[in-house]
């Protein structure tokens, strides 16, 4: 996998880059809609193409270990031709279970024993099994298992969930070296900066992990309930540390004022829920604010969703017909909104992009942040 950095902004360290994979290239800085059961709830994959215009898309190991199984997947020949999805996919490895699954995992040197959210049956996750699950799934890009701790914590035990990520990214690594791909296509494996909130051990962290050669660099636990600007700051000491001339992924993140920040810092790649479960719940995004479709001042609004989106949800939908779909709980509502949404998180990227082009992000960023916190 090749990444070429295009250009970067003379007041900030935003870039533009591109990189390969055998499914496609990616445009950087990208926004990855999460499909964590092989699905972007209530999107087809053609809208994902054609609407969203997605370049890459986000599975779960966890969600799709447990259904539809494995063996499933392998059958068909990988989640490419499993979904129905010809653009690159990343897999988280389950850490992120072990964060949010907390009550029903134990956690030791060798691995996670959870308990399965569906029927309580139990499973033990190693770092190699991580690896070789994520292998027979076929994703583009799969990620070390992790650990990644909850918000706020002590550092005595963010040190040691750090230093034990540590140890099992060599054994990942390791792993990932002796074992093949499953399919006639490149894998590639990142690593995950970790260390909470506490600058020294995010120091450490980003340090061990830079030490590895990669092909791309993760940040994680972040967004787990800490304030903005701890995010932003995290996210700066990892990225100036872990290697310019690869991409870095802040996981999990966010709205889209962190997504512009982040960028700022130099983040290239990004996935989060917020968009689509926000969408479900009425929130809308625009250039100029936000809307909560559920209130009533849009009852009676007939003017398009965002008449300046190029999406077909937008150029033909009402903010009243919208606000009808949501409040009575109908399926096209959610579908409609998360489309929206999607598409303006690659609109807003797009911009950012062209911004960094022609080296105004910064004073762009001062302006368009201002308009994204406005509730309309």
């Amino acid at each position: 996998m090749s990444f070429n950095i295009i250009c970067k902004d003379k007041k900030t360290n935003a870039r533009v880059g591109k990189f390969k994979t055998d499914h496609g290239i990616i445009n950087t800085p990208i926004f990855m809609p999460v499909g964590t059961l092989g699905s972007v709830r209530g999107i087809h994959q053609s809208e994902l193409n054609n609407e969203i215009k997605a370049e890459i898309i986000l599975g779960n190991t966890y969600h799709l270990f447990l259904r539809p199984g494995i063996d499933t997947i392998q059958k068909v020949g990988g989640i490419h031709k499993f979904i129905g999805y010809k653009k690159p996919i990343l897999t988280d490895s389950g850490g992120y279970q072990v964060y949010s699954l907390s009550a029903n995992r134990k956690i030791t040197e060798q691995g996670v024993n959870f308990k399965s959210h569906i029927d309580g049956s139990s499973h033990f996750f190693t770092p190699e099994k991580a690896i070789d699950i994520q292998r027979k799934i076929g994703a583009d890009i799969i990620m070390a298992f992790d650990e990644c701790t909850p918000y706020p914590s002590e550092h005595n035990y963010v040190k040691k969930s750090m230093e034990l990520t540590h140890r099992w990214l060599e054994r990942c690594k390791n792993h990932f070296d002796k074992s093949c791909a499953q399919y006639n296509y490149k894998q590639y494996l990142f690593p995950i900066v970790q260390g909470g909130t506490h600058s020294d051990l995010r120091k450490i962290s980003a340090e061990k992990v830079a030490s590895f050669d990669f092909q791309g660099y993760a940040i994680g636990g972040l967004s787990v309930g800490e304030p903005h600007e701890e995010m932003y700051s995290m996210t700066k000491i990892a990225t100036d540390i872990l290697p310019i001339d690869k991409p870095r992924y802040l996981m999990g993140v966010g709205t889209p004022i962190n997504l512009l920040e982040c960028i700022s810092h130099g983040v290239d790649m990004f996935d989060c829920v917020l968009p689509t479960r926000n969408a479900r719940n009425g929130l809308i995004y625009t250039m100029n604010g936000s809307i909560n479709i559920k209130n009533k001042k849009w009852k009676n609004d007939f003017s398009l969703i965002d008449d300046e989106g190029d999406c077909y949800v937008d150029q033909n939908y009402s903010k009243a017909y919208l606000r009808h779909l949501i409040i009575s709980n109908e399926m096209l509502g959610k579908q409609i909104a998360s489309i929206h949404n999607l598409a303006f998180y690659r609109r807003l990227i797009n911009k950012a992009k062209e911004e960094i082009k022609k080296e105004n992000f910064y004073d762009w960023k001062q302006t368009i942040v201002k308009k994204l916190k406005n509730r309309l």
